[in-house]
């Protein structure tokens, strides 16, 4: 793939950075042991206010997912935006790829940071790790938002996408190489159909966002704990204290609705 020596790609992260800056949020790095290093967002000074996290899906860095959710609540909260392990400076040692080692890191993270209690939204795969968070602390976890995200999808969800997408393995849709595969990847994403993008930004983009730890996030893909069956295995959530659940399923997939999910009000298409 050609590199170009002006990247729109790397110009508007640019842009991101400073919009977070102007948010009063600051990009930094904790050991939260011997084996793990979090990159993240927050709070350049602490305060009184209540805490919300932010946890990203698949893809790009937080950077890239929470830009105008940061800009909107950093007034009314301390705002912790982590990069999920092995995307941006975010690694581990560790040989665990699953995502409830994701929510035990950033348990971690937070529990360096001296935060007891906390609000959360996860989008996507960030969805998960928000859900295995809240099932396995609620008395940290005051609310949760879980958008975009099947925490109940099944085997077969993954084997219909999969054909959706005319591709034979996950990380081929997940992490796209080539331009049309991340053509291929937006068009499931949303719900208008985009423009089509030129190649070499489609390439650029890829190239600043998708090539980093590729090994390691198929990984993360083939550990999933969640949807290896073709019965949901999640567990309700004591739902007396989580008041804003939020289920944001794929269009056309009420499906999911009939299914086990946690022991909460869901509502698709919010």
């Amino acid at each position: 793939m050609v590199a170009f020596c002006f990247s729109p790609t790397s110009l508007y992260e640019f842009y991101l950075r400073r919009c977070f800056t102007a948010s009063g949020l600051s990009s930094q790095t904790v050991d939260i042991d011997h084996q793990t290093t979090i990159n993240f967002w927050g709070p350049t000074t602490a305060s009184i206010k209540p805490v919300l996290l932010l946890i990203h899906g698949f893809g790009p860095v937080c950077l890239w997912q929470w830009r105008r959710q940061v800009q909107f609540f950093a007034a009314e909260f301390d705002v912790y935006v982590p990069d999920l392990i092995f995307f941006g400076g975010s690694t581990t040692k560790c040989a665990d790829r699953t995502e409830v080692f994701q929510a035990v890191s950033i348990g971690k993270l937070l529990e360096k940071m001296g935060i007891e209690r906390y609000a959360v939204i996860g989008t996507s795969y960030g969805g998960f790790v928000a859900y295995h968070m809240a099932s396995m602390w609620p008395e940290r976890v005051e609310k949760v938002v879980i958008a975009s995200s099947a925490v109940n999808m099944v085997r077969s969800d993954n084997e219909e996408l999969l054909k959706r997408a005319k591709v034979k393995e996950i990380e081929d849709l997940m992490l796209p190489r080539t331009a049309e595969q991340l053509r291929t990847a937006t068009s499931l994403a949303v719900y208008r159909r985009l423009p089509r993008l030129p190649n070499f930004l489609c390439n650029d983009i890829i190239d600043k966002l998708y090539s980093d730890n590729r090994e390691e996030k198929k990984g993360l893909l083939k550990g999933l704990t969640l949807g290896r069956e073709e019965k949901p295995n999640i567990s309700p959530l004591k739902h007396h204290r989580f008041s804003n659940i939020a289920y944001f399923g794929p269009v056309g997939g009420a499906d999911y609705m009939g299914r086990s999910r946690p022991n909460i009000s869901l509502e698709e298409g919010l």
